[in-house]
């Protein structure tokens, strides 16, 4: 018997975050999979099945788990990617808006170190200011001028940040390109009216989208480059061609499949069959 289990995080209740998990079941179970959906654990490596995909972020039971299951994404992958500035570092050679990081702090009470406005310097204003670790764009700031830098280093001097070049000819809009097996299979052009980013969670809307070549080439390159069985990468509209954002190991796919009528579940559970059981079809 096939058999299979996907991991959720401990603690998520979000409706939101549990329909991706069950469009993928789905998919696995009309492949002839047994699927369970479970919760995070340290029981589950005392489990027993063929493989496991991993819906959560938590890096230290990704590593766990890889110890004896075929994880979907893989545990260093899902750590790159859940890193802005690792990710970043990861693609220095790509298309990027140029970023500096955040000087870490460790002492309390230390006032904001005066470094920062090497960052205004060198990026000039507006600039983005993103916490390393954070989704659906809840983390992720613009400051117009100093008076708002030295805010939002104060907010954030103790959490891993970074400072990022504002793409003015992105703003509220990007490309996110939906990669499987190393191939580019549909994408979503994201807008906001309202904000500079473009989540649909903070009020953006979503439209189907064409890949053009180079839209796809540059995504499967990067899904290609950080060994992703499946990423959405998040592609912004520079003067001079894409620029790669952001990549997120477990990008949402509700939206998109409503909108483009691609099932993107099912092309990931075959992509999965095929990895594990491509002898047995």
């Amino acid at each position: 018997m096939k058999k299979a289990f996907i991991v959720i995080n401990a603690y998520t209740g979000s409706l939101h975050e549990l329909h991706q998990p069950q469009r993928l079941k789905e998919e696995l179970l009309a492949l002839g999979v047994e699927t369970e959906i479970v919760r995070n654990s340290p029981k589950l490596i005392e489990r027993e099945g063929d493989f496991c995909v991993y819906f959560d972020k938590d890096k230290y039971y990704a590593r766990l788990l890889e110890r004896k299951f075929r994880l979907f994404n893989r545990a260093e992958a899902i750590e790159i990617c859940d890193d802005k500035l690792l990710t970043y570092f990861a693609l220095e050679d790509f298309p990027q808006p140029k970023t500096l990081p955040s000087l870490l702090c460790y002492t309390e009470d230390a006032p904001p170190s005066e470094e920062l406005l090497h960052a205004a310097e060198t990026l000039g204003y507006p600039l983005v200011v993103k916490e390393c670790f954070g989704s659906l764009g809840k983390q992720v700031y613009l400051a117009k001028n100093n008076e708002e830098l030295l805010s939002l280093s104060r907010r954030l001097q103790y959490k891993p940040h970074l400072y990022q070049e504002f793409i003015a000819e992105s703003a509220g809009t990007d490309l996110r390109v939906i990669v499987v097996g190393g191939k580019a299979v549909a994408a979503i052009r994201r807008v906001s009216e309202s904000d500079f980013r473009s989540n649909a969670e903070l009020g953006g809307r979503g439209e189907a989208a064409v890949i053009d070549e180079s839209a796809a080439t540059l995504s499967e390159a990067v899904a290609n480059r950080l060994q992703l069985d499946y990423c959405g990468i998040d592609l912004l509209y520079g003067k001079e061609g894409y620029l790669v954002c952001e990549v997120n190991s477990n990008a949402f796919f509700g939206t998109l499949e409503k909108v483009t009528n691609i099932n993107v579940a099912a092309i990931y559970a075959r992509h999965i069959y095929n990895e594990i059981y491509k002898n047995g079809i």
